[in-house]
């Protein structure tokens, strides 16, 4: 949207905010290399060049690591459909522009990283997954007409989310190579957490009813920008089935913490309009809770009953 248009004014008044947390951002972040975390000594040529094609055997990850990965990479691959979402909404002038430039490098390196791991290991279909990357680019990503207080506090809990879903696959792959690559690219999503996160609680001292609006909106109506990849649902049950992400992780380790950093519901400068989004947001959590207790229970039900059976139910 034009950045004189009255929804943009409040990014305007952030721009010193950005700025600030554009340097801290840069002197936090360490300098790593994509190539540095790909056992390059495992790959070898595939049929078109003389090798043997893929073949399942051939990985040493298990179902639930294939859809986790799968899923992980897939979502990173919609990198330019993002960076039109988020230069669209914060501009490409100014420290704006710098950061959407910025945080573009940055993630671009998780999809090159991720895919060459994948593809030298062979732990998943390269085919499936060239068709996979060709649909899902090709559909991209549309996040709808959020405002801009709306992106910013979307993405406050969307790049958490993905550190804990990155951190929580590497675990699952039993791989220490895969483990140490989704460290390094969580970390990197944790240092964008802390610099939106920063601008929502700038905001909120700037506009705190608008922003608690804002705030609320996003959690009740959040998703993953992923889901609409072809699959999402199969997989994400796959997913949280075995813990790598689920509504209690969401609840506790996404939502919580950081409605906590805001102090959202110590808070005594809304007016009416912010006190009730923040009790829609309060009624819905308590929801999200118990749905999220409900969930927990059933599934250690379901891992009881295969433990029973002799099977082993896959966990992180």
């Amino acid at each position: 949207m034009p950045r004189t248009s009255p929804d943009a004014a409040v990014l305007i008044e952030l721009e010193p905010v950005v700025a600030e947390n554009l340097d801290r951002h840069i002197r936090m972040a360490k300098k790593w290399h994509p190539h540095d975390y790909v056992p390059w000594n495992e790959g070898r040529n595939f049929a078109f060049l003389g090798g043997e094609d893929w073949s399942p055997e051939q990985s040493r990850l298990d179902a639930t690591a294939k859809a986790a990965m799968f899923v992980n990479l897939l979502t990173e691959d919609n990198l330019p459909s993002y960076h039109r979402e988020i230069a669209t909404r914060f501009g490409r002038d100014g420290a704006w522009g710098q950061w959407v430039g910025r945080w573009t490098a940055e993630e671009g390196r998780h999809g090159i990283a991720l895919r060459d791991y994948l593809v030298v290991t062979r732990g998943v279909d390269p085919v499936e997954l060239e068709r996979a990357r060709m649909d899902y680019m090709t559909t991209g990503y549309d996040s709808g007409d959020k405002t801009p207080l709306e992106a910013v506090a979307y993405v406050s809990f969307q790049e958490l989310a993905t550190r804990v879903s990155h951190r929580n696959t590497g675990r699952a792959t039993g791989d220490p190579v895969a483990d140490k690559l989704l460290a390094r690219i969580a970390t990197d999503e944790n240092l964008h957490m802390i610099f939106y996160r920063n601008l929502v609680t700038a905001a909120f001292d700037i506009d705190p009813d608008a922003t608690m609006a804002a705030v609320a909106r996003e959690v009740m109506t959040f998703e993953m920008p992923g889901a609409n990849m072809a699959n999402f649902r199969r997989n994400s049950t796959i997913i949280a089935k075995a813990g790598i992400y689920d509504l209690r992780l969401h609840h506790d380790e996404v939502v919580s913490p950081i409605l906590r950093t805001w102090k959202v519901f110590e808070r005594s400068d809304l007016g009416p309009a912010g006190e009730q989004a923040r009790e829609q947001l309060a009624a819905f959590l308590t929801g999200l809770d118990a749905e999220a207790t409900r969930f927990v229970e059933s599934r250690e039900r379901l891992r009881a009953r295969m433990a029973a059976r002799g099977e082993t139910p896959v966990q992180v």
